[in-house]
């Protein structure tokens, strides 16, 4: 029953997380040149989470991308550095290559 009672703990604490760190893509406005599952101005987040699923440094690279801004990796539509602190960019980060 404890072992249970933890899971669905760490469940409930994860989907929190990851709700909690929507809303931050949508407050700081990730949301509106990326979506979740379709391509916009930018490229979806699965597309991202996808294409550095293999990459032991993908948080800290995306991070840094988020950070920076960057261009020429997705097309030639630049994105620009963002607003963000050093956390939020990670966090950011780590919701990003979540989603599937």
């Amino acid at each position: 029953m404890r072992k249970a009672a933890l899971t669905l703990a760490l469940v409930v604490g994860f989907a929190g997380a990851s709700l909690a760190s929507e809303q931050l893509a949508k407050q700081k406005g990730c949301m509106a040149c990326h979506d979740l599952k379709a391509k916009k101005v930018g490229p979806a987040f699965a597309d991202v989470a996808k294409k550095y699923a293999g990459r032991k440094d993908a948080v800290d690279y995306l991070a840094g991308k988020i950070k920076k801004g960057g261009s020429g990796v997705w097309g030639s539509v630049p994105m620009p550095p963002q607003n963000v602190s050093d956390a939020e960019a990670k966090q950011l980060a780590q919701w990003i290559m979540s989603v599937k």
